[in-house]
């Protein structure tokens, strides 16, 4: 994905001059699917600026997670995330996971403990953003780990929720599993609309 690093500082500048100018999203608000996805600006475990502008006319995946939840740990321990991760970012899919937990809560990281975990667990994501203020969580009404987004290049929400149908910790139901984010990211890469568009996400609460 080339050209990222110029886009990124671009839409940076852009996210502050509209920040500065028009002020943050009205309180209580939360994504809704179908509508424009809220911008962020957030700092990735590299100390990088990161923003949901600087990938414009690319799909994105938000996924929200927690290392120490034995949901995400289902998922990452088996080698599913990786695995949906490449695949996504193998067909040109932005994936962006966001760790939402406050200090002093269950699941928060600094950006080295968060570079850690990435080589541990062998992640294949984008970048990993740290929201410790929970600021886009909140914005984004993210309350489960995993909970799960695609955005389209357009940036409107198409899908949020769960990643699949089997709300356990077994990771023995994955074979079996609906896995809704790979239907809606198969449908929209395929220019179709997303059949099954929001679901109720299952996990840890986010420790905000």
């Amino acid at each position: 994905m080339s050209g990222f690093g110029m886009r990124r500082t671009f839409a940076w500048l852009l996210w502050l001059a509209a920040a500065t100018a028009g002020g943050p999203p009205a309180a209580g608000a939360e994504a809704v699917v179908g509508e424009p996805a809220p911008d962020f600006a957030l700092a990735d475990s590299t100390g990088a600026a990161r923003s949901l502008g600087e990938f414009k006319g690319w799909f994105v995946v938000l996924e929200w997670f927690n290392p120490e939840c034995p949901f995400v740990r289902k998922h990452y321990d088996s080698g599913n995330m990786q695995r949906l991760q490449a695949a996504a970012t193998g067909r040109e899919v932005v994936w962006l996971t966001l760790d939402s937990s406050a200090p002093g809560k269950q699941g928060y990281l600094t950006a080295e403990e968060a570079n850690a975990v990435i080589r541990e667990l062998g992640a294949r994501q984008t970048a990993l953003l740290l929201d410790p203020d929970g600021t886009v969580g909140r914005r984004y009404g993210a309350k489960a780990t995993p909970h799960l987004f695609l955005i389209s290049p357009e940036g409107r929400l198409l899908y949020a929720g769960a990643i699949d149908d089997r709300p356990s910790v077994d990771p023995d139901d994955i074979p079996e599993a609906t896995n809704y984010l790979q239907q809606a990211l198969d449908e929209a890469l395929a220019g179709k609309p997303v059949s099954v568009p929001q679901t109720k996400p299952y996990g840890c609460s986010v420790k905000y």
